[in-house]
């Protein structure tokens, strides 16, 4: 039996949230530091900018990580894929190509300890279900998540979504039920949640600044007036416009 002490309370580190089988650890004080970097790390820690790795306790159950990002694995732990066959392949490889991830992400599963990479990006637990039929992600954000989440590539709902809405013209969107890992370019105490509750809802955002959205939401890029020259005497032009029933995460500066 492999134990450890990652999960103990030290003078530099602490777990500071838990959902399903993850974990996530942050080191308050980075303590391996020379006499040159001490001042920058001590200032950079005040302002959070701080390390963070995931741990997953797995007991039979498995996850889906971002490729590259297993630093180790204690215990009766098995690595495979997230490939399903010879179409689920040429899927992903397409989906891979338009999104920017990796196509092949390794599934462990088993009884054990996993612990990803430290990472200075913010790391958030998403419920999937919570979500209704999905949520989509921005390109990047995706870190791990439970065996049972799927992950499958959406495409805008017309093509102006991408050619003016700085946007790309695919994203990933996860579905089923089960915790997501997402890395955040914001901590979660800054990013602003919107709730859609009627199908006639609409938010408009002056950029690109929703990191996930639900499924559910018709994405689109509009004027911010009925014409060009309103739009162009406004000094706000074009807007991302999101419509339906459902929720939006949105970071208060343009990513």
């Amino acid at each position: 039996m492999v134990t450890t002490n990652i999960y103990d309370t030290t003078a530099c580190r602490s777990i500071i949230e838990q959902a399903g089988c993850f974990s996530l650890l942050e080191y308050k004080r980075d303590l391996s530091v020379s006499q040159g970097s001490a001042i920058t790390e001590y200032y950079a820690s005040q302002m959070g900018i701080r390390k963070r790795q995931v741990i997953a306790n797995l007991n039979g159950n498995g996850i889906i990580v971002q490729a590259g990002a297993m630093q180790w694995i204690g215990g009766n732990i098995e690595a495979a894929t997230n490939i399903k066959g010879a179409g689920d392949l040429a899927k992903k490889l397409i989906g891979s190509k338009v999104t920017g991830e990796s196509a092949i992400k390794p599934l462990y599963r088993g009884t054990g300890t996993i612990v990803l990479e430290p990472t200075y990006k913010h790391i958030l637990f998403e419920d999937v279900a919570s979500w209704g039929t999905g949520i989509v992600i921005e390109d990047s954000l995706f870190y791990a998540c439970d065996e049972t989440v799927s992950t499958k590539v959406v495409a805008r709902s017309n093509l102006s979504s991408a050619a003016l809405g700085g946007e790309g013209l695919f994203n990933n969107c996860l579905t089923g039920k089960g915790i997501a890992v997402l890395e955040s370019p914001v901590p979660r105490a800054e990013l602003i949640q919107m709730e859609l509750t009627e199908p006639n809802d609409v938010v408009k955002i002056d950029g690109n600044m929703a990191i996930a959205w639900s499924s559910t939401l018709q994405f689109t890029v509009e004027r911010t007036t009925k014409t060009l020259i309103g739009s162009a005497a406004s000094g706000e032009g074009l807007v991302n416009v999101y419509r339906g029933v459902g929720k939006i995460l949105m970071a208060p500066v343009a990513k």
